[in-house]
């Protein structure tokens, strides 16, 4: 292992990389802990504390590393860039132009980041806005705290407040990109890895104090056996063997080898997570506006005593099902048996025992129906489990302990690492991944 991580290093192209990679993130860090002008900055203190409860504000503060209850200058994370992502994804399905762009190669993919750029700074105007709003007079109602972040509220401070958001995200996207391009590894990815990473010294602190020493080393062995159990899952899937016709071009023939499909058992990763805490936090931030009588207050009753509660049977079920389905359509959106099949096709591929065409396609969608169950239901489980043992447990904050996560990190980390570990295939050197 020692040797391994010293190979890192003797290859200049790629040490170099990986020490650009620290220093992005390093500066990523330095920015989640830059105020933005024009906040009381004793009122961002009260509202870290009343963060580390969880709920609403703890889920929203969680993929910036702290930063939002900060209110720093990268307050927004890469929340805006995600969900434009997400949207564009969704989109390249309905619009056909979309469609056109992705099937052109790099080119059209050019477009489509160009787009999809575009889209966040949009998404980020209007969530710093919102978010603006909302912490100096909306609080209350909706995150049960009176904290005024911008007492002194004027048209140029709060504009200066979205200028400053919005450029973060801005700025933390040429970062991420700045990574992928001369780093190593995915750059988004890191940087939501750096942002989850950070908060687990301070998760594990809030564990040992809110459950003592015996169910802090409980808590700690569990996160480690999950950990495994999603190294073993994520390293999963299923090859789909795919025979390839000789052709003669020429004087040359080509074709004849055999290849396969790699299908992962968990194909959509942690998306289904992500997507379904956003849907099951809609109605709780919806009850914080409804009236407070009649019938609608029966409905907000029922909202804050079912669905935030972690160890409540319709919060569980509801959780595990949102992810299942979504686990589904991410699948879905992301592998489409139809075009695989045709590729195959015109590449003079086949799957041996199955007709070129129709029945590829049915073979693929039937295969991937399949494996995308206990994938769905292995994610499902990995959110749910150690966040109902920990609420039976009356632990309040568990940051860098919950499923969501351990998932986010060792999905990153396994492909940083292979990425590190192709480099050094490369150059002969002994593999980091045995």
């Amino acid at each position: 292992m020692l040797s391994s991580l010293r190979n890192m290093f003797k290859v200049p192209d790629l040490r170099n990389k990986i020490l650009f990679t620290l220093l992005v993130l390093a500066l990523y860090r330095f920015g989640s802990h830059v105020p933005t002008p024009g906040v009381d900055f004793q009122a961002v203190k009260a509202l870290e504390k009343q963060a580390q409860a969880g709920g609403v504000l703890g889920f929203l503060s969680f993929f910036s590393g702290g930063a939002l209850t900060r209110f720093a200058i990268f307050g927004l994370g890469v929340m805006p860039y995600i969900t434009s992502s997400i949207i564009m994804q969704v989109l390249t399905v309905v619009i056909p132009k979309l469609e056109q762009w992705q099937d052109q190669g790099a080119i059209g993919q050019k477009k489509i980041t160009q787009w999809t750029r575009y889209l966040t700074v949009a998404l980020a105007l209007i969530q710093s806005t919102g978010l603006a709003f909302l912490f100096h007079n909306g609080a209350s109602s909706i995150f049960g705290t009176n904290v005024d972040l911008i007492p002194k509220w004027n048209v140029p401070r709060v504009a200066l407040i979205v200028l400053s958001l919005s450029a973060g995200t801005a700025l933390i996207m040429w970062m991420g990109e700045l990574i992928t391009q001369r780093g190593i590894g995915n750059g988004m990815s890191l940087i939501i890895f750096a942002s989850v990473v950070s908060r687990i010294p301070s998760g594990g602190a809030q564990v040992k104090a809110d459950g003592g020493m015996v169910k802090f080393v409980v808590i700690t062995v569990m996160a480690v056996l999950v950990l495994v159990a999603i190294v073993f899952v994520e390293q999963g899937q299923r090859r789909i063997p795919v025979q390839f016709a000789k052709r003669v071009v020429g004087r040359r023939m080509y074709g004849g080898q055999s290849s396969y499909i790699p299908l992962k058992v968990n194909q959509s990763g942690v998306i289904p997570i992500i997507f379904a805490s956003s849907v099951l936090y809609l109605p709780v931030l919806l009850s914080n506006v409804l009236p407070t009588s009649g019938f609608w207050s029966n409905i907000s009753k029922f909202i804050n005593d079912r669905l935030l509660q972690p160890n409540n049977f319709v919060y569980i079920a509801a959780y595990g099902l949102l992810i299942i389905f979504f686990a589904y359509f991410y699948t879905a959106i992301t592998f489409d048996p139809v075009k695989q099949a045709d590729t195959i096709r015109k590449q003079g591929g086949f799957i041996p025992g199955i007709r070129p065409g129709p029945q590829t396609e049915r073979h693929l969608a039937k295969i991937l129906s399949r494996i995308t169950l206990p994938g769905a239901l292995f994610i499902a489980s990995v959110a749910l489990v150690p966040t109902l043992l920990l609420a039976i447990w009356h632990i309040k904050s568990f940051d860098g302990f919950g499923g969501t996560s351990l998932l986010i990190a060792v999905g990153v980390a396994l492909e940083t690492m292979k990425q590190i570990d192709s480099q050094l295939m490369m150059r002969n050197y002994e593999s980091f991944l045995k």
